[in-house]
């Protein structure tokens, strides 16, 4: 009776002595630090993602790539200089130029080794154009472009180049959903190791909480005092998570930043998208207390 009657008295003043720091803490703070550290990796995987569709889109957008198939390496250049001639003249394009022979090589390279090559027997490679609208391309231009083109290049193919990579923005699409979902599951994680371990405190602290009730203790105070309990284990297992998440994103930024590729550069972050990770740890620390509160207010008000 006289430890219920210094406990009451202790929150009154703003103390946290009704739960024993053991009996919250223990794991919880490496729980919620797991947590955090696993939301800002799936967050950061999300915004990159993001970064990097916005970015291709933008490019490529308004691209138009002329591909000139034809066994004869002069014809074929021949009709690719005409299709850029025919695309320069036409409203609406802003550039277009044929893609050298050098260039070509550059980009087989990496898949045919062409200096293996002999004089004699030669790789054959369609004459390319690379063009660009001062619009994004759509049904109606691309065909118009089509007609126009095969007029003076009748082996050209004109392609957008936002078509090539659909099916990869759609995977994209899909990994992006995937992430939010994954946010979602931690969050839904970090409750319920919050609800769990509010139970087990409540059910070691019962007695005296009864006690505290018949001292004149309202649910609303005994509920704060665990609010501010779990709160504290939050935030310090949210600080450790931060850390360990962005550690973990600048890790992985400069492996990938390794690899040179234009869409991967893409998915670079700004300030606003750092801001969005720090803030993880305080939507995992607002979402504990929460859960800790929602939890005891229903468990004292079944208590009674």
């Amino acid at each position: 009776m006289a430890r219920a009657l210094n406990l009451f008295r202790g929150q009154k003043r703003g103390d946290a002595a009704l739960v024993p720091p053991a009996q919250l803490s223990g794991p919880m703070p490496w729980v919620i630090a797991i947590m955090v550290a696993l939301t800002v990796i799936a967050l950061a995987g999300g915004l990159a993602l993001r970064h990097l569709t916005d970015t291709a889109s933008e490019d490529l957008s308004g691209g138009v790539t002329v591909q000139v198939v034809e066994a004869n390496a002069d014809l074929a250049h021949a009709q690719a200089e005409r299709a850029a001639a025919r695309l320069r003249a036409t409203p609406g394009v802003a550039e277009a130029h044929v893609v050298s022979q050098d260039q070509l090589d550059k980009l087989i390279e990496p898949w045919l080794d062409i200096r293996d090559a002999s004089v004699d027997d030669p790789i054959p490679v369609p004459a390319l154009v690379d063009a660009r609208l001062s619009h994004p391309v759509d049904g109606e231009t691309l065909g118009a472009l089509r007609r126009s083109v095969r007029e003076v290049a009748p082996a050209a193919r004109v392609d957008a180049q936002s078509s090539w990579l659909r099916p990869v923005f759609g995977a994209v699409a899909s990994l992006q959903w995937l992430a939010l979902v994954l946010i979602a599951l931690l969050g839904a994680a970090t409750s319920a190791a919050v609800l769990l371990a509010v139970r087990t405190a409540l059910g070691a602290n019962r007695d005296t909480i009864e006690i505290v009730h018949l001292l004149g203790g309202s649910d609303t105070q005994i509920a704060r005092i665990f609010q501010r309990a779990i709160g504290q284990d939050a935030a310090l297992g949210g600080i450790a998570g931060l850390a360990i998440g962005i550690t973990a994103v600048l890790l992985l930024g400069r492996r990938f930043a390794g690899l040179g590729a234009g869409l991967i550069d893409g998915g670079a972050f700004a300030w606003f998208d750092w801001a969005m990770l720090a803030l993880v740890p305080v939507a995992g620390t607002l979402l504990a207390m929460l859960t800790a509160r929602v939890t005891v207010t229903r468990a004292l008000g079944r208590m009674l």
